[in-house]
């Protein structure tokens, strides 16, 4: 994977987390889809998620400014 396209997708990834986590875009979402059950189970899910993209995110500076 090119170094760009990584940090492309750790911070598309990491705003896209971000906004899921902070806002309540998916509870609504879900709730008009009807898969209200499965809310609680988000924050299991996205915070990792979110961790995860900035952990490459910050790979990906790390290795631009090696180079």
């Amino acid at each position: 994977m090119a170094k760009g396209s990584l940090l492309r997708t750790g911070v598309i990834g990491s705003v896209l987390l971000a906004l899921c986590c902070f806002t309540p875009i998916l509870v609504v979402l879900f709730t008009a889809v009807g898969l209200a059950s499965l809310i609680g189970w988000l924050d299991i899910v996205l915070l990792p998620a979110l961790l995860i993209f900035l952990l490459i995110t910050a790979y990906a500076l790390i290795q631009r400014r090696r180079s």
